[in-house]
């Protein structure tokens, strides 16, 4: 099945490089693949994955282990940022 992975910040690093630009990249997963595989599979850090969201709602760092993909959706992760 297809889900759209988005990296943003310095975790776009992890995306080909001629996806970097539109910070995505369509992916092929598998039924039952998990957040915390897709991260895995593209070399991402977990503890650098501070905010994960599917279709814009956010993930818990206990449940990208267990939280399955199902076709067509987006994860979208960004690493910590500070600012003020």
């Amino acid at each position: 099945m297809k889900i759209t992975l988005k990296l943003f910040a310095s975790l776009a690093i992890h995306l080909p490089a001629e996806a970097r630009s539109s910070h995505q990249v369509d992916v092929e997963v598998d039924m039952g693949t998990t957040v915390l595989d897709v991260i895995r599979r593209q070399g991402v850090p977990e503890a650098l994955c501070a905010i994960v969201l599917i279709d814009g709602v956010w993930v818990a760092r206990p449940d990208r282990a267990t939280r399955a993909m199902s076709e067509g959706q987006a994860l979208a992760v960004w690493p910590p940022i500070a600012g003020g």
